[in-house]
């Protein structure tokens, strides 16, 4: 059995994080803030979910291009004046984005010995 990693389950909290977060009182429920929190909150745990059960590094890029998103959308949407949605998607895009880096750097970097020439040989 795979264990998983603690990565993908604490991206999985924050997309919920973000879904809920507009009902309970982090900007209206009905403006383009909450609505981009919805969209990319629900995308952030389905790419988590999807990474849970086949980790891919596509997956882990999907979810970082989702957090880098996330800290533009506010000066994109719009809201950049409410400080309550506008820090709470900064906030977890930059947590969503660094945590989805660390996954992909820890999967591309090759451990010693065991890069693509070497078999444990020096």
């Amino acid at each position: 059995m795979r264990t998983q990693r603690w990565q993908d389950w604490t991206i999985v909290l924050l997309g919920a994080w973000l879904v809920v977060s507009p009902f309970i009182g982090i900007g209206a429920i009905s403006d383009a803030a909450a609505i981009n929190s919805y969209l990319i909150g629900t995308a952030v745990v389905l790419f988590s979910f999807a990474a849970i059960a086949g980790p891919e590094l596509w997956k882990e890029y999907t979810n970082m291009t989702l957090g880098l998103w996330l800290i533009a959308a506010p000066f994109v949407l719009g809201f950049a004046s409410q400080p309550g949605p506008m820090g709470n998607q900064i906030i977890v895009g930059l947590l969503v984005a660094s945590i989805a880096l660390g996954v992909t750097l820890d999967k591309t970097t090759p451990t010693e010995g065991h890069g693509p020439h070497g078999h444990g040989h020096t």
